[in-house]
């Protein structure tokens, strides 16, 4: 998962400052590395590792002009940890074209054999996007040896290109010098991506991103949310054009509104916060019905479990009090590259608040549990704390099966839920009771927020995976890439 925001301004403006606010907005998607590349006369260019407000400061902002540009905050998944595979690229052969993009492509070691380096083609990184954007630019130049100038019709072919070619779950941004801006979406509209208009008294502004949060903080008004296939046009006249070119069946990824997207955002119009409370009804309401122990106070694990525990104390009538306290400063750990920085992390991240714990049967809520780290360590805390009993409520089910789609959920061996039964990550986790949401609970409690959406992904609870390209072979690639990636990060 990354965070990336694309803005198109009037003509004149520099759109730098409200790029790095919506890179802001969305830095819990990433904090590996931030970039903003923005187009004056040339690509100007600044990434780096790091946290936003640690990558940008006045001087480099002042020479990011433009009133064309994309920014990025990265996690990284497929790609190494070197500077030159943080985003934004661009290139500026047969036109300047300057890419984000948050996902995975699947097919990412087949294409850079056969498509690439057998064919004489060099990436000048291990990172995905290079290929999108490759691809991408291949399609523009075929049109631009028949007709001098890019037309709509063009810009759409360039993306059927990545769809026929590029496979996995990607939502893409792109700005194209002296042409505009376009944005896509993968043909399964796994990763999310909307678009964004407001009106200044300079003109139409248009933003694309990753999140509906981004497009709030800078004052735009949500106006679509990108479709499956669909790819999204905005030219030189701020003319929008759209197109499905790719379209199969829509299954967006269950686990931004379970985990990863901000509570105050929506994605395709489910609002993400009204969602984690109906997880939380829903598992108060399955916590009575199996005759779970009756707890004397329900805490959330902050902070995208709160909207949920809130829903778990008014199913239960018990009171919602907030018992750990979050260091802000402090990472969050399910998105920190390697387990040694995890580990470490995690003793610094929370602390208890005694009283709220001290002789009390206490039940915290999750959004999930994939390593047992983080959650056998406020087990412990909990009890340091004083609680009489200590129960875990999860708002989703047992994670099961890599993500080859662009969460850090590589390998099979990593999951505390594998060949576990509940009763036995409970004792694994030092709880004295464990209980998971069902999974179809919880796929129809999202769905009461977009009916239209028939099914979300659920591969990492099922193992069933809707891309039809994933194999055991690809499974087993991503795995080796990412312990390699692992083992070569220091730390």
């Amino acid at each position: 998962m990354c965070g990336f925001i694309g803005i198109y301004g009037p003509d004149g403006v520099d759109v730098a400052s409200e790029i790095y606010e919506g890179l802001l907005a969305v830095q819990h998607r990433g904090q590996d590395a931030a970039g903003i590349t923005t187009f004056s006369k040339k690509f100007n260019v600044k990434k780096g590792f790091g946290l936003v407000v640690e990558v940008f400061n006045e001087e480099n902002m002042a020479r990011l002009r433009g009133h064309l540009g994309v920014g990025h905050v990265r996690y990284p998944t497929v790609g190494g940890n070197q500077e030159e595979d943080a985003q934004p690229f661009h290139h500026t052969f047969p036109v300047g074209v300057a890419m984000v993009h948050n996902g995975n492509v699947t097919n990412f070691h087949e294409l850079t054999e056969t498509r690439f380096r057998r064919g004489g083609v060099r990436l000048n990184s291990s990172c995905d996007l290079e290929i999108i954007l490759w691809v991408f630019q291949k399609g523009l130049a075929d049109a631009l040896q028949q007709k001098p100038v890019l037309e709509p019709e063009d810009i759409f072919a360039a993306v059927k290109r990545v769809y026929e070619e590029v496979k996995g779950a990607y939502s893409v941004c792109a700005a194209i010098t002296d042409v505009g801006m376009v944005a896509f979406r993968d043909p399964y509209g796994i990763k999310p991506i909307c678009l964004g208009k407001k009106t200044t008294e300079e003109g139409e502004w248009f933003a694309c991103a990753s999140e509906s949060v981004v497009l709030d903080v800078n004052g735009y008004t949500r106006v679509h949310d990108i479709g499956p296939g669909e790819a999204v046009f905005i030219d030189t006249r701020r003319r929008v054009h759209r197109k499905v070119i790719g379209e199969k069946l829509h299954r967006p990824c269950i686990f931004e509104l379970v985990y990863f997207a901000r509570p105050d955002s929506f994605l395709d119009d489910i609002s993400v916060y009204k969602t984690r409370r109906r997880f939380g009804h829903r598992l108060g309401a399955q916590w009575k019905d199996v005759g779970a122990p009756r707890p004397d106070v329900v805490i959330p694990v902050p902070d995208s479990s709160r909207d949920a525990a809130m829903g778990v104390a008014d199913q239960l009538g018990v009171p919602y009090r907030e018992g750990l306290v979050k260091n802000r400063y402090v990472g969050r750990t399910f998105i920190m590259p390697n387990q040694k920085v995890r580990k470490s992390s995690i003793r610094r991240k929370l602390n208890p608040i005694e009283l709220e714990f001290k002789g009390k049967d206490v039940l915290l809520i999750d959004d999930s549990i994939v390593r047992g780290n983080t959650s056998r360590s406020i087990v412990e805390m909990a009890r340091r704390a004083g609680a009489n009993k200590v129960y875990l409520g999860i708002t989703s089910p047992p994670l099961i099966a890599p993500c080859p789609y662009g969460i850090d959920m590589a390998s099979k061996k990593e999951f505390i839920a594998t060949d576990r039964t509940p009763e036995e990550i409970a004792e694994s986790l030092g709880a004295d009771y464990v209980l998971y949401l069902d999974r179809e609970e919880m796929n129809a409690a999202a769905r009461e927020g977009n009916e239209r959406i028939e099914e979300f992904c659920n591969a990492c609870f099922t193992g069933r995976y809707p891309t039809e390209d994933v194999t055991l072979e690809r499974l087993k690639a991503i795995e080796e890439e990412r312990g390699c990636q692992r083992d070569n990060i220091s730390v």
